[in-house]
């Protein structure tokens, strides 16, 4: 089932006792998440199980006990793992056979094929696939969220930001979100001067290999195919510096990563575990270092003249290569 579908069967009143999510659309699967819970009235009486917390007994014991007040259980799982179809088909047996139970299945994964079946409508299933927004469809949600958000912003800087942050609907709502906070009319420029592009990979490609303690050579070399001026480079380093503490200090504390918790967001699997894995290498003192290091190159380029701006940017890279060892 497709969304158009799905849309038309909630506003029919149906209501699936058990649904998978899941699909290139983290937004939409985290909107519908939303929707069909507050549709089942269970969000006070829901177990919440996140990725690496699945444990098929205890989702299990959960749908098998009966409420004592008649209330509303659900079972909602999110995780980019699959469950294997002999467990999920169990699990929406035991939503089909009490009245007062659902179980919702965000599939984070793209491996989805094997599991879908199990959703049918026999056994008071569906499961809806979507899509990755175009244009039109990114700009229309992000103009809605801008008037939700009272905030002054025209159609070109919206399909601007759409562009920027390369389509990713989860990732335009939570910039979005933080321009609001600007109290002002924003425009493309705000947009260029408070959000970093993920539009270039390119410049990915040089933060990994600066953090990732590649030669010199190499970053020179990288950096003349950036077409970026050294503020921006600046800015991109310091945003991807605060983004690896994030990941540091979300590891200590849970023992693996979540870019979805730590971000807003969820990123592709590949780029999240890259980021972990540089996180885990650098220590607090590291971060400290680092982060003073760019307050105190911007402040020098901004005031040593357009003339020194390349080689003190260049002292710069050369005193964060320093602190990584």
């Amino acid at each position: 089932m497709y969304k158009r579908e799905f849309d038309q069967l909630l506003a029919s009143g149906s209501l699936p006792k058990s649904l998978m999510l899941y699909g290139d659309n983290d937004y939409y699967i985290d909107a519908y998440t939303r929707r069909y819970i507050d549709l089942t009235g269970a969000r006070e009486g829901m177990m919440k199980l996140y990725f690496d917390e699945y444990d098929f007994q205890t989702a299990k014991n959960f749908l098998g006990q009966s409420s004592l007040f008649g209330d509303q259980n659900l079972l909602f799982v999110k995780s980019d793992r699959k469950i294997p179809k002999k467990e999920l088909t169990q699990l929406i047996d035991l939503a089909k056979r009490n009245e007062n139970n659902f179980f919702l299945y965000a599939y984070a994964g793209t491996d989805f094929k094997t599991m879908t079946g199990a959703f049918s409508k026999k056994n008071g299933g569906e499961h809806v696939r979507f899509f990755a927004p175009n244009l039109r469809e990114a700009a229309e949600i992000l103009q809605r969220r801008a008037s939700e958000l009272e905030m002054e912003i025209d159609r070109y800087a919206i399909e601007h930001l759409a562009m920027t942050m390369g389509l990713n609907l989860a990732m335009a709502v939570n910039e979005l979100e933080k321009l609001a906070l600007l109290n002002r009319p924003v425009g493309a420029k705000e947009i260029d001067e408070h959000v970093f592009s993920l539009a270039p990979m390119a410049m990915d490609t040089f933060l990994f290999s600066l953090f990732s303690k590649r030669p010199l050579e190499e970053l020179l070399h990288q950096l003349s195919h950036l077409g970026e001026d050294e503020y921006a480079v600046l800015r991109a380093i310091e945003y991807f510096t605060l983004q690896l503490l994030q990941f540091h200090l979300y590891i200590k504390l849970h023992g693996a990563p979540d870019s979805a918790a730590i971000l807003g967001y969820r990123l592709p699997k590949q780029l999240e575990q890259q980021r972990a894995q540089l996180a885990v290498r650098l220590s607090l003192a590291h971060f400290e270092k680092i982060l003073d290091a760019l307050a105190e190159g911007e402040l020098a380029m901004k005031s040593g003249g357009a003339s020194h701006k390349e080689t003190l940017f260049l002292a710069l890279l050369i005193k964060i290569k320093s602190f990584l060892g």
